[in-house]
């Protein structure tokens, strides 16, 4: 589809999703980001729904400022698959023990590795500068300080909500391996840190929602968000590198001749310098993927809908992005109201996963149809590959 465009703000809002079918608050979101006065302009996607101050699956181009909360709390969140050499139908018949395979490699929920990973004892992490990464913890935020050894020992989990590891097959029953997690405790602390001194500045008095506060170029303030805000989105991709790591670990232990190919990642709750329109603009997506021309992106669905592997097509009017998912149209608890374990079972029937209370609101049915999502994007990617769920894992 081609975009919608709602005017009425300082900068304009284009929307791939329909504005009369688009909840109220979520427009009210929309419209106070787009009257800021540093906006340059707004990207909406398909899947956008309400958020903390910004709507999820938004993507706000500013001149020379950024809002902590158009990032969202889980700084550098997103996604990685990788294709192996193996097909579907040379997986051993017993997933559930490959999965407990994978769950005892990788922590999910609250839980974290007894000691540090040590990069250089998996093949895929040698030589990433690791001592460089780890030494810039100690020029983050004084009220994170703390929080070095727990950091530590969380980078390579899974966490809980909507993240996951999944084992899956695409169309030509090709194995892929699927992952979705973030920057953990360490990124959500920093983003509570930043967005509550951005609320205490004198020009965020005035603002519709404070929740929207901002650092403006030039100050000191934005200066240590920045730093902090990208060290975090550094953690966060090497948080799912790591688990790749593990995964392949797992994976070569238990299946002979597996090999991997290069993975495919993408952040989907970050910051980044682009330009548009002959203007240098910090572009913030919470809810979106880059997709730049011929740029690899990730877009999954639920947890047995399947997931996307796609292509960008570069188009500028989106600040070459795209959805990073199917989006919930639902909250967690009105899931958890609405749908019984049976209802559960009968939509993940044929996936390998929990099948508890404890997952209730990751069920299918709380998300919005990734087919639907799909067909509202298509001038925003193309796609490679279209993959089904075999093993799910999640916190």
């Amino acid at each position: 589809m081609t975009y919608n465009e709602v005017t009425g703000g300082r900068a304009p809002i284009r929307m791939w999703a329909e504005p009369a079918e688009v909840e109220p608050d979520v427009m009210r979101q929309l419209r106070n980001v787009s009257d800021l006065p540093w906006v340059h302009g707004v990207a909406v996607m398909p899947d956008v729904h309400h958020g903390k101050g910004a709507t999820v699956g938004s993507v706000i181009a500013m001149r020379d400022a950024v809002s902590p909360a158009a990032v969202g709390v889980d700084i550098g969140c997103g996604m990685t698959a990788v294709k192996t050499s193996y097909t579907a139908d040379s997986l051993p018949d017993n997933l559930g023990y490959l999965r407990s395979k994978l769950e005892r490699a990788v922590p999910v929920g609250f839980g974290h590795h007894k000691r540090p990973v040590d990069p250089t004892t998996l093949q895929e992490l040698k030589g990433a500068g690791w001592a460089e990464f780890w030494k810039g913890f100690d020029e983050l935020a004084p009220s994170v300080r703390g929080r070095r050894e727990k950091a530590e020992v969380q980078m390579g989990t899974l966490g809980g909500g909507n993240h996951f590891l999944e084992v899956c097959a695409d169309d030509e029953g090709v194995v892929w391996v699927v992952l979705h997690s973030g920057s953990r405790n360490i990124g959500k602390e920093l983003a509570d840190h930043h967005i509550e001194v951005a609320r205490g500045l004198p020009h965020n008095q005035d603002l519709p929602d404070r929740d929207l506060a901002v650092f403006v170029g030039g100050t000191s303030q934005m200066e240590a968000y920045r730093r902090d805000l990208f060290w975090a989105q550094d953690y966060a991709r090497r948080n799912r590198a790591v688990m790749m790591a593990l995964v392949c670990d797992v994976l070569r232990r238990h299946l002979p001749g597996i090999t991997f190919e290069q993975p495919i990642s993408c952040h989907h709750n970050y910051v980044a310098e682009e330009r548009y329109d002959d203007v240098d603009v910090l572009v913030t997506r919470k809810g979106a993927i880059r997709a730049g021309s011929g740029e690899f992106g990730i877009i999954p669905g639920s947890m047995a809908t399947g997931t996307y592997i796609v292509k960008g097509r570069g188009n500028a009017a989106a600040f070459n992005s795209a959805s990073h998912g199917a989006g919930r149209r639902m909250s967690r608890n009105k899931a958890k109201k609405t749908f019984t374990l049976a209802d559960f079972k009968a939509q993940t029937e044929g996936v390998e996963c929990r099948k508890d209370t404890g997952v209730i609101d990751e069920i299918p049915g709380a998300y919005k149809d990734i087919e639907s999502v799909m067909a509202a994007q298509t001038d925003l990617v193309e796609v490679v590959a279209h993959l089904r769920q075999l093993i799910c894992i999640k916190g």
